[in-house]
């Protein structure tokens, strides 16, 4: 067995048998009964426990409080009222994974782009994601696009939007790198500033 050990609830993994057990991993949408593992989750080192994912979805009045605790309390009446935020994936029961996939309409202004035959209300955004340091570089990221779509379809989606960057952004990691959306099949429409592709994958109904 490998030496190399990872921290969290699967401490006594080698990196080898952690990337077989992802195959193990699987994924629910946010609903009010997974609220305290998304609390779980997000308050792991290095997880977004400042902006808590409210970041691009804040109203005008929400954007007024920027600490955690206010953005935690927002994102939460989301949840309570059923509003769609994202999905969580889990290994053998504990969330390891977050990434926020909801209709576009239901964020802030993202740069997206429109195209013929667009339905607005279709469109879905995957956004942010957040995967603990310890379980990263082993293709989660791959696995993660393809739930968030697979969600996205089910619930109605014809059209899925990323704005992803390149690696060596000083900025907006946390929304992915344009090569695995590619990889995806996602395909580049421009850009959005300076920094962010916006890429676009059209569902088969």
């Amino acid at each position: 067995m490998s030496s190399t050990r990872t921290r969290g609830p699967f401490a006594s993994y080698s990196r080898v048998e952690l990337a077989a057990a992802l195959n193990r991993l699987t994924f629910r949408e946010v609903e009010q009964q997974h609220w305290g593992d998304l609390v779980r989750l997000f308050e792991n080192p290095g997880g977004p426990k400042a902006c808590w994912c409210m970041v691009w979805r804040a109203t005008p009045d929400e954007t007024k409080k920027r600490d955690g605790a206010s953005r935690k309390a927002a994102l939460e009446r989301r949840v309570r009222v059923g509003a769609p935020i994202g999905i969580l994936g889990y290994l053998d029961d504990e969330p390891v994974a977050w990434y926020s996939v909801a209709p576009r309409q239901t964020y802030r202004p993202l740069g997206g782009m429109s195209e013929p035959g667009d339905e607005p209300s279709t469109v879905w955004s995957v956004v942010c994601s957040f995967v603990p340091r310890w379980l990263r570089g082993l293709g989660i990221a791959a696995r993660l696009i393809r739930a968030a779509v697979s969600h996205a379809r089910t619930q109605g989606a014809t059209v899925v939007e990323a704005y992803p960057v390149e690696p060596d952004s000083p900025s907006y990691r946390f929304m992915g790198f344009v090569s695995t959306f590619r990889a995806a099949g996602f395909r580049e429409l421009g850009t959005a500033g300076t920094r962010r592709h916006v890429l676009r994958l059209r569902l088969d109904r």
